[in-house]
């Protein structure tokens, strides 16, 4: 009730500000939203890439472009995963927070 309109309880802007631990984890919400977007690239590969192997199945009289299909969409949708670097390695050690690039869509200078 004793603040002055505009002030915070932050630091004196020492430069020195880090991220504040998450309960929730090393990554906090971010490390879910992650797993459940490789999640979603692999399953909606394997999905996509099989019924169109399923379509070339019966259009040409075989049976084995479906399973052709099914390994493509795995393949594609981890690959994709990695390419938004959605994939993280250990090697940076256990107590650092990785640095996420960011995309195009998000003013990268890439």
């Amino acid at each position: 009730m004793g603040m002055r309109k505009g002030a915070s309880n932050a630091g004196s802007g020492s430069g020195d500000e880090r991220p504040e631990a998450d309960a929730r984890g090393r990554y906090g919400e971010a490390g879910y939203n992650d797993g459940i977007a490789v999640f979603s690239y692999i399953i909606g590969g394997i999905i996509v890439w099989s019924l169109i192997g399923w379509g070339l199945d019966n259009l040409l009289g075989t049976r084995w472009i479906v399973l052709a299909g099914g390994l493509l969409g795995a393949v594609g949708g981890f690959y994709l995963s990695h390419k938004h670097n959605l994939t993280r390695s250990n090697s940076s050690g256990p107590d650092s927070m990785p640095e996420r690039r960011r995309g195009p869509e998000e003013g990268s200078p890439e």
